[in-house]
């Protein structure tokens, strides 16, 4: 069952069903009886099949792609500010999931500004420890990132920006960005998404960048204000292989001068392997996985699948290692990169929807149920 029915929505139900009738017994106490008397919880990565997901009086099934849309460049600064794509680039994020958000309104982001700068405030002058300075002064930017929406269900993109200065410091002298987030949904899973209360907003993808202590921070208000929880995502092998994949077929439009790849092999000690193969033949290997009766537009597991194994034979060839013996940890081009751990990099706004949307999925997969 889907844990998004938040502790103050819950109570506030569970309140008016008993001034109806004490003894009613509705789906939804029916569904907290259960989860009372469960108190289990599961937790799927993106690799794994499908799963249920409980949403007030209904179930939703999310399906594990098979296949995905082939990649295709475009112009995103046509729909999205140039300024704001600007921020969104050439930045390592930390990923983690964000079960909806209760009572947000797009309308009050200039309130949740200042609430969550004043937040900060009274946590550093309670002792809390910040890893940007002595003796800071914060100010908290929450925008929204028009454009990125790729469906109607999609909530638009949440944009925080966090600035500091030192209180002693010049009148003239400007406040330096510390910390980045955003919060974000690229083509969720529609079914999901419509069934979820009008309550709630679904942003399921966090990326931070900055001090791990102000992301900690900024999650708390967050909890606090939205009644929200997170939990971290790690990228597995199979997305690390998807990645690669969809990285390589943009080669044709776009040069991503290189493919990269880690293994770490379960040796004693555990051996890391790095894998570097130029640009021409990784395209070669990759046209030669393609199905001939598999859709143009569209790339499938099976392909993605060949293009790894003619990769991994490549290397035993030369090497007579076996990388299919280890887990593949991390993947790069001149697009960007990824790491098992949840770190990406996006360097270039042209694939950047692409790659969201494949993270939007480990969010929405990742939150217990």
């Amino acid at each position: 069952m889907k844990r998004y029915v938040t502790e103050k929505s819950k109570q506030r139900l569970l309140n008016e069903n008993m001034l109806t009738n004490p003894t009613m017994k509705t789906p939804l106490n029916k569904a907290l009886a259960q989860r009372r008397s469960k108190r289990r919880y599961s937790r799927r990565s993106c690799g794994e099949g499908t799963y249920l997901g409980y949403t007030s009086g209904r179930q939703t099934v999310l399906k594990i792609p098979t296949s995905r849309k082939k990649p295709k460049s475009r112009d995103i600064t046509n729909q999205v500010d140039p300024d704001q794509v600007a921020l969104l680039v050439k930045k390592e994020w930390h990923l983690s999931y964000v079960t909806p958000l209760y009572q947000f309104r797009y309308t009050m982001l200039k309130t949740y500004s200042k609430e969550l700068s004043a937040f900060l405030v009274s946590e550093k002058q309670q002792g809390q420890t910040i890893e940007t300075g002595q003796e800071l002064c914060f100010k908290v930017n929450i925008s929204v990132v028009l454009g990125l929406a790729e469906t109607n269900q999609d909530a638009e993109t949440i944009y925080i920006q966090i600035l500091s200065k030192q209180v002693f410091a010049a009148k003239d002298e400007a406040q330096k960005v510390v910390w980045s987030g955003l919060l974000t949904c690229i083509n969720g899973d529609v079914d999901y998404l419509r069934s979820l209360p009008p309550e709630f907003v679904s942003l399921p993808l966090l990326c931070t960048s900055g001090p791990e202590s102000l992301s900690a921070l900024v999650k708390s208000w967050l909890k606090k204000t939205f009644d929200c929880c997170f939990g971290p995502i790690c990228i597995t092998s199979t997305n690390l292989q998807w990645l690669a994949a969809l990285w390589t077929g943009c080669h044709p439009t776009k040069n991503i001068q290189y493919l990269k790849l880690a293994w770490t092999i379960p040796t004693q000690p555990p051996m890391d392997v790095t894998y570097k193969v130029n640009p021409q033949d990784v395209w070669k290997l990759w046209d030669s996985a393609r199905l001939d009766d598999g859709a143009e537009d569209s790339i499938n597991i099976e392909e993605v699948n060949s293009f790894i194994r003619g990769l991994q034979t490549h290397f035993f060839r030369h090497f007579r290692l076996d990388l299919s013996a280890g887990s593949l940890m991390r993947v790069s081009t001149a697009l960007g990169s990824a790491h098992h751990s949840g770190k990406i990099k996006i360097t270039s706004p042209d694939y950047m929807t692409t790659v969201l949307q494949l993270l939007t999925e480990c969010a929405l997969l990742k939150m217990p149920i």
